[in-house]
């Protein structure tokens, strides 16, 4: 099977989606992501990051019910595929194999 990639901002918008479940909508990612990051991102940059991950396969889109705060207008939500937790999980192992090879006096510089 071909092993999927993830640039930075979709593993941030996918871990983001994971972790709101069914509260996953443009919107709330991006309010989710300037909270938790410090990081200033817009609406169409996280709607083409969400393309992106769904034409991946690695979320799946629904549209959810109209809302009045929103003037009757529904929203879409997002949901993590199976194959989207797979790269998460295998970009998670990357990760703290490439950490786990850093020698340990740099980490204790870096006070990791």
């Amino acid at each position: 099977m071909k092993r999927g990639f993830l640039g930075e901002l979709e593993e941030v918008v996918l871990l983001t989606v994971a972790a709101l479940q069914e509260g996953a909508y443009c919107a709330s990612i991006t309010q989710t992501i300037d909270q938790q990051m410090g990081r200033s991102i817009s609406f169409p940059t996280v709607h083409t990051a969400l393309q992106r991950l769904e034409e991946k396969g690695f979320v799946a889109s629904q549209m959810g019910g109209a809302t009045a705060e929103r003037g009757g207008r529904q929203k879409r939500l997002f949901s993590v595929t199976a194959a989207g937790h797979r790269v998460l999980i295998e970009s998670r192992q990357v990760r703290a194999q490439l950490w786990a090879q850093i020698p340990t006096p740099i980490q204790q510089l870096w006070g990791a």
